[in-house]
């Protein structure tokens, strides 16, 4: 069965420009990491600087500890750290709580 999970990001005002780069080049090492962790349909929306991801796997836990083992994904996390306002945790971005869905 399909999971879904969604987080809330925001970015250093002063580096949304950088965000935004880094995500138009995601190294292809790190996407290949999302897709072994069977994470799929992720996408990432911005409001300013604040950005909303959503992604889905057919198991979440799963999916998080097999990243937390990449090197690459340790490497993609530094980098990025240096761009928002809070270090996104090893284990991942905290998920936003589902209130509805229109299934």
């Amino acid at each position: 069965m399909t999971q879904r999970s969604a987080f809330v990001l925001r970015v250093r005002p002063d580096k949304v420009d950088a965000y935004l780069e880094a995500h138009r080049n995601v190294w292809p090492e790190m996407l290949q990491a999302l897709r072994g962790a069977g994470i799929r349909n992720y996408t990432i929306f911005r409001a300013g600087n604040e950005m909303f991801g959503y992604f889905e796997a057919d198991d979440l836990e799963r999916a998080a500890s097999y990243l937390e083992r990449q090197e690459v994904n340790a490497r993609w996390q530094d980098t990025m750290a240096e761009l928002l306002e809070e270090r996104v945790p090893d284990t991942g971005p905290p998920p936003l709580e589902e209130i509805f869905r229109l299934a």
